[in-house]
């Protein structure tokens, strides 16, 4: 017999996990039709609204987010859930008072909005001449011409992750040739003369000056203007500081594993957000399919073999700093982790999971999504992605994110449009269908993937 196992599973070891996964269509189907035609249906939109209605943005270090996160702990134990906080120490950055208007060559007010880290400017405010420009390349080609200036960059949206080193970096590249602040094209690929805000990093060494997000609008007609060799002088007045690092807390619910309690697949979320709009895309609806995802394997009665774990992060925007904090205390158990989910790109309608993992691992998770076919989700691509999961993945750990339809999600990020309005129930209904087939099967597979 021990002979006659061991020659099975040396010749086709896929075949029969693939046998053991696809035994879960019929629990899989339960999961989806409770989330999207069932009791649960519209479930994680409803909780959305009611949380971000009450709460509304929540920057790290704020009462604001102090709120959110007591706010959570009780709807996680009025769920039924096990829940607990971790303490952990997140940056306090205070906005203040901010104005910027163009004062020359004719008189305009500027929408705009500090970048987060930023200094503020004297009380009495800066004013300048602008010089415009729409590289890195650009600005060390005219180094000269930006002592005592106020650079503007005119850069074009390429994709997030190529044009945000401009919002991250723009800062101390502009202070190197003597800029006195810089206002910064905001990383969109649409606008409707709206600022998108977000994080920025001096470097160390570097003078510190005062950083904001304008318009795409208003970064083009200055650009104009310049091409025309017309004098543009801007008055700035920021009211920016940062205050001690706030103590705060990862918010975490759980379904404890009935066979291997302390073996985990994580789903996650960050709870703090931009103190503009209303945080409901960037990333209450993650922070929502992640519990929704353990509300519809509580309400079905079931129970997997390994712990069901949502966490939502703390301070994701200032560079994953609860996350990072969550991870240095349990990495000691990271072989306890068995997957690792993160959903922070949007919750429209789903496309695909992207993975990260052994090539083991990845055709046990293409067996996985085959389950979703009832929501034509069954796509698998490489590259799981996320800011406060990537200490894990680096670490060898699988990790998995959600690939929605987020053509639109960089219109409204970081800037007053991110509400509710941008959500839709049925979208959020197959998000949550999608997190909680995926990390049930997991969960409940005889074995953890393989590393």
């Amino acid at each position: 017999m021990y002979e006659k196992q061991v020659f099975l599973c040396g010749v086709n070891p896929v075949s029969k996990i693939a046998a053991e996964v696809a035994g879960y269509a019929d629990v899989a189907k339960r999961i989806i039709d409770l989330a999207v035609f069932g009791a649960a249906q519209n479930r994680s939109h409803r909780r959305l609204a009611d949380f971000t209605d009450t709460i509304g943005n929540r920057v790290s270090g704020s009462h604001d987010l102090e709120m959110a996160i007591k706010y959570m702990y009780n709807a996680f134990a009025q769920d039924g859930l096990d829940v607990h906080v971790e303490p952990v120490k997140i940056p306090h950055w205070v906005r203040g008072e901010e104005s910027a208007e163009m004062i020359a060559p004719r008189a305009k007010r500027l929408a705009i909005l500090g970048l987060g880290s930023s200094v503020g400017t004297p009380p009495e405010g800066i004013e300048a001449e602008v010089l415009v420009v729409q590289s890195f390349e650009e600005l060390k080609h005219r180094a000269s011409e930006a002592i005592a200036r106020i650079v503007v960059f005119n850069q074009p949206f390429v994709s997030y992750g190529e044009t945000v080193a401009y919002r991250a970096y723009g800062a101390s590249e502009a202070a190197k040739v003597g800029a006195v602040a810089t206002l910064i094209r905001s990383i969109t690929p649409f606008s409707i003369n709206s600022p998108h805000t977000g994080w920025q990093d001096y470097q160390e060494g570097v003078k510190r000056i005062p950083s904001a997000c304008i318009t795409v609008e208003d970064a083009e007609l200055m650009w104009r203007m310049a091409q025309r060799g017309q004098r543009i002088v801007v008055r700035l007045s920021m009211g920016a500081k940062t205050l001690p690092d706030a103590d705060s807390f990862n918010t975490v619910a759980e379904i404890t594993g009935w066979q291997h309690p302390e073996q985990v697949v994580l789903l996650s979320g960050h709870l703090d957000s931009w103190d503009v709009g209303q945080g409901a895309m960037d990333d209450g609806g993650g922070a929502m399919i992640s519990w929704e995802a353990l509300s519809l394997i509580k309400d079905l009665g079931l129970r997997p073999r390994r712990t069901m774990r949502t966490v939502l992060w703390t301070a994701e925007e200032q560079g994953g700093v609860g996350a990072q904090q969550y991870y240095d205390l349990h990495k000691v158990n990271r072989s306890n982790f068995d997957l690792v989910m993160e959903s922070d790109l949007g919750t429209f309608t789903p496309v695909a999971l992207q993975f990260t993992g052994s090539v083991a691992a990845q055709k046990i998770m293409a067996e996985v999504v085959k389950l979703l076919a009832p929501i034509n989700t069954t796509t698998l691509e490489t590259h799981g992605e996320g800011t406060d999961i990537s200490p894990w993945m680096k670490a060898g750990v699988p990790g998995a994110s959600l690939h929605v339809a987020d053509s639109r999600y960089f219109w409204f990020h970081h800037s007053e449009g991110d509400t509710m309005t941008v959500q839709d129930p049925h979208d959020m209904n197959l998000c949550s269908a999608l997190w909680a087939v995926v990390a049930y099967v997991v969960a409940d597979l005889e074995d953890m993937l393989p590393r």
